[in-house]
């Protein structure tokens, strides 16, 4: 009911404002359009959610953040190209280095919805943990590659190195048959930091917990360095 006094209300205004009859004021309001709701628009994607990897860190370590890479890799047809190809793209068209080449891929691959965060796209998943350390870079490199050195920090996992390019990266093979592929880079005479990703694990409870594994052992590779910098030093 008060619907429809509010109606009779409006026509008898346009009466009184025009001069019409009711049936012709009733009309005129019936037959006028209605206001189009405001169109709201769409809220960007949130690319550091879905890639994993924060604006900030991708800018300091690339130069761009993901609202310039997105769109640039699309432009250069990267939403159909393989993993591989995309890597490729990335190091040597924009420069990148091989680990962060990786990290962008990854994360490109994430926003295009080709695989969960921790997820490769062959379905295993992966851990990934970096460091950087007060150390040269040959020093963190012998820290990984000797195994004497390795052994005093490195436990709880039995690993063997396969290939390693000194000072540059190592590949170990673990006993129940994962990967863990090692980065390092040099950021001036006494630093240099580790970048280091484990893979072909079943799950992601599983790449949980080695994520946290190698964050402690990349705390007791710190204090293993710090030990060996106070000998030197008392020396």
């Amino acid at each position: 009911m008060t619907l429809e006094k509010d109606f009779k209300r409006l026509v008898r205004a346009r009466m009184a404002k025009t001069g019409e009859s009711y049936t012709a004021a009733r009309a005129q309001i019936l037959d006028k359009p209605t206001e189009k709701p405001e169109r709201v628009a769409p809220k960007p994607p949130d690319y550091e959610a879905l890639s994993g990897i924060t604006n900030r860190r991708l800018k300091e370590r690339t130069g761009c953040a993901w609202e310039k890479w997105v769109p640039m890799l699309d432009h250069f047809g990267a939403a159909d190209m393989r993993h591989r190809e995309i890597a490729a793209l990335v190091n040597r068209k924009f420069k990148i280095n091989d680990w962060w080449s990786q990290a962008v891929t990854v994360g490109y691959e994430r926003i295009k919805g080709r695989r969960a965060i921790g997820q490769r796209i062959d379905g295993h998943y992966e851990a990934g943990r970096s460091r950087t350390f007060g150390v040269p870079v040959a020093t963190l490199f012998g820290a990984w590659a000797n195994t004497r050195r390795r052994n005093r920090w490195l436990t709880g996992t039995d690993v063997t190195v396969r290939t390693a390019v000194e000072p540059k990266s190592l590949r170990l093979a673990c006993a129940d048959g994962t990967i863990v592929t090692v980065w390092f880079t040099s950021k001036g005479a006494e630093k240099s930091s580790v970048a280091v990703t484990h893979t072909r694990l079943e799950g992601k409870a599983e790449a949980d917990r080695l994520r946290q594994f190698w964050s402690e052992r990349l705390d007791a590779l710190g204090e293993t360095l710090s030990l060996r910098d106070n000998r030197r030093v008392k020396t």
